[in-house]
């Protein structure tokens, strides 16, 4: 019999247990999706008290792996909910037993003490990665996952003992881990990894990610786009040079979705489940949302929507300057989102000026997003750039034709329409090209004039709901690429 090819998946997040955003996702859906193609798979990742809550563990002190001032850091050991698959916690009362978020406090503010929270989750990693790691169980791969983890590689680097191969997946390069210099010597560093000009030092700071992206033997991104990007010095957020020296071994790999938490067919979360060949049910979605909102009892008008983070990134402050434009052609339009203060205040407005055409949540509320992807008719997300994305293919998945702009994941997986005389017969949603309020508005314009004519309407929503955005080919191609580095 084969040996089951052994994975470690070191994460800051993963849904069920926390979740900030698409990086969770990830970190849920693709072990799992690889725990299915029979690799023995292991998510590693802090033990907030939100995770410890939800946990089963059976070793409520599996071993004492290292010591802090703040005393012992202990390794526990659960199963994933609903999956089975084992889930060891990194546990230290002091650094992350804390009301708040994973990496903010309840005000907003980043915790201060993130460098040694994320240093202590990949030095444990990097423990658990060794041949001489204190578990009877060790893994071929180590699967880092953004700068929280970006340290792993490096200390694997320096460490001179066997160690398991390494890769890490970069969710969103804009966000680096970047820190005092100083504190490479309390983060169980060697000097060397500092003199070295090629080791974690950035611009006279310390850069977790960049540390990564230096000592991982593969990187990927969560699309092909994505990697040819970053490459680039718009994009490259000062790591371009780093990655074009090392293209051989950058890689694009469009994540999926879990198609069995987002399918209409089966979604508890609506009001009426449907298929592409039940197109007719959505009606009753979209009257419920319609209600739930205070919106206008209107199932002939369109209704646009958008689920998303509040931020520059998104380039929601381009369809904010168009508004406007859009409530007088008598669109309805809902929001589902929070963020940057200025942003949710301009969302806001529109909602206490437009009562009945324009309605918003600030916040997250899961079933709501559910419900609005079934409930609007066309989803807008004109991102400055977007590493992959994944709301345009819940969008599709549920018949609701995205409206986005080509960048990243959303070019790679959104096929434009074209114009009403010449449509394009694999379309699957309106894609623009310049990150500005006209290229958005001239792109909902060509979506309001196809939603005019129900035939290729329909035809723009069935191709979408016929796309596979499981994560099958993609955690395929992540098996790929971790016995390719076996190999090498």
């Amino acid at each position: 019999m084969a040996k089951k090819l052994k994975v470690l998946f070191a994460t800051s997040e993963t849904h069920p247990l926390i979740k900030t955003g698409g990086l969770a996702d990830v970190s849920g859906a693709l072990p799992a999706a690889l725990n299915g193609l029979d690799l023995d798979v292991r998510i590693l990742i802090p033990g907030y008290t939100r995770v410890l809550e939800q946990m089963e563990l059976e070793n409520a002190l599996k071993v004492d792996l290292l010591y802090t001032p703040g005393g012992a850091v202990r390794l526990l050991e659960g199963k994933m909910p609903g999956q089975g698959f084992p889930v060891y916690v990194v546990d230290h009362a002091g650094l992350y037993h804390r009301d708040g978020g994973p990496y903010q406090g309840a005000a907003g503010h980043e915790w201060a003490d993130n460098a040694l929270r994320f240093g202590t989750l990949s030095y444990v990693a990097n423990l658990l990665s060794e041949q001489a790691s204190p578990l009877d169980w060790q893994p071929d791969i180590l699967h880092c996952n953004d700068w929280q983890t970006g340290l792993a590689p490096a200390y694997l680097h320096y460490s001179a003992t066997p160690r398991a191969r390494t890769v890490i997946t970069i969710h969103n390069l804009a966000y680096q881990g970047v820190f005092d210099i100083k504190l490479v010597d309390s983060l169980w560093l060697p000097p060397e990894a500092v003199r070295e000009i090629e080791g974690v030092e950035f611009h006279d700071q310390l850069s977790f990610l960049k540390a990564g992206l230096r000592f991982a033997d593969s990187i990927t991104t969560v699309s092909p786009t994505y990697a040819r990007e970053i490459q680039d010095p718009f994009f490259g957020c000062g790591l371009e040079g780093l990655l074009q020296h090392r293209f051989d071994r950058l890689e694009g790999i469009l994540n999926g979705i879990d198609t069995a938490d987002w399918d209409p067919r089966a979604d508890a979360h609506l009001v009426k489940n449907y298929t592409a060949r039940t197109l007719s049910n959505g009606v009753e979605n979209k009257r419920a949302l319609q209600q739930e909102l205070g919106l206008a009892q209107h199932p002939d008008v369109m209704l646009l929507g958008v689920i998303s983070r509040l931020a520059d990134q998104k380039g929601l402050d381009l369809f904010a300057d168009i508004v406007p434009e859009l409530l007088n052609d008598g669109v309805q339009i809902c929001l589902l989102g929070s963020g940057d203060p200025v942003l949710e205040g301009r969302f806001s407005e529109f909602a206490h000026k437009h009562l009945g055409q324009f309605a918003t949540y600030i916040g997250y509320n899961e079933r709501l997003a559910h419900r609005m992807e079934a409930g609007i008719d066309a989803f807008i997300m004109p991102s400055r750039y977007e590493p992959c994305g994944l709301n345009q293919m819940y969008s599709m998945a549920y018949g609701t034709p995205p409206i986005v702009r080509h960048t990243g994941g959303l070019a790679d997986s959104v096929v434009d329409a074209g114009s009403l005389e010449n449509m394009q017969s694999d379309a699957t949603g309106f894609v623009f090209e310049h990150a500005d309020a006209g290229a958005l508005l001239h792109a909902i314009r060509r979506a309001q004039a196809f939603y005019a004519d129900l035939d290729k309407w329909h035809k723009i929503q069935r191709n979408g709901m016929a796309c596979d955005f499981s994560w099958n080919a993609s955690a395929a191609h992540y098996v790929e690429l971790y016995e390719e580095l076996l190999r090498s």
